[in-house]
């Protein structure tokens, strides 16, 4: 699954468009490198997403087109 759409289904970013341009800025990591919006992400993927001052270091646990507002916290674990 592409980058900015696992952002968007995991809620992490709510818009698509907003995590696309998150990476475009460069302010989006996975693995420790700097990642565009295509990238592939797999469970076990270790992602850096820099809000502000603020970065938020989490693993992807699993990874699925479209899941429920609810269910959406399961695809991802904060570190």
């Amino acid at each position: 699954m592409r980058l900015d759409k696992f952002l968007k289904v995991s809620r992490l970013i709510k818009r698509r468009t907003v995590a696309n341009e998150a990476c475009d800025a460069g302010r989006v990591s996975v693995n420790g490198k700097v990642a565009k919006a295509g990238v592939a992400v797999k469970a076990g993927d270790i992602i850096e997403i820099g809000f502000g001052t603020r970065n938020v270091k989490v693993e992807v646990l699993d990874v699925a087109e479209t899941v429920r507002k609810e269910e959406a916290k399961e695809l991802f674990r904060y570190l």
